[in-house]
């Protein structure tokens, strides 16, 4: 069974260089655990996702201009996630607020190359003795 992505998860990009978290926007509609889960729209740059440190995307055109700079030596800028807006959806058939949700099989690109994909679905286990 697939599990649901909620707000606090943990994402990474294939040319960041370090993990971001996601922000459900679904303004506590559908909860798992008190935190809200996404849906496949919950893909906006520095809305639900937040910066991966530096890309190093050549893509990227203050990426691509820094390392022109330096002579062709690769010189990563900070990133600013540029999404396409959505998830490519798994097979979820859960919906909340009329949208699919969001489950950790899910990935997100980039407009500079980049692939984001869930490291951390964000469900924290509950461990009772």
């Amino acid at each position: 069974m697939s599990q649901f992505v909620t707000t606090g998860a943990t994402l990474k990009c294939s040319f960041g260089t370090m993990p971001s978290t996601f922000n459900a926007t679904n303004a506590l509609t559908v909860l798992i655990k008190g935190k809200p889960v996404g849906t496949l729209t919950d893909g906006k740059g520095m809305v639900n996702i937040q910066s991966f440190g530096m890309c190093s995307s050549l893509a990227n055109p203050a990426v691509a201009s820094a390392t022109a700079a330096a002579l062709g030596v690769l010189t990563p800028q900070p990133c600013v996630p540029k999404t396409t807006g959505t998830w490519l959806p798994s097979k979820s058939t859960v919906i909340a607020k009329g949208k699919p949700c969001l489950t950790r099989e899910c990935k997100c690109m980039c407009m500079y190359g980049g692939t984001v994909t869930v490291i951390n679905p964000g469900q924290a286990l509950c461990l009772t003795n």
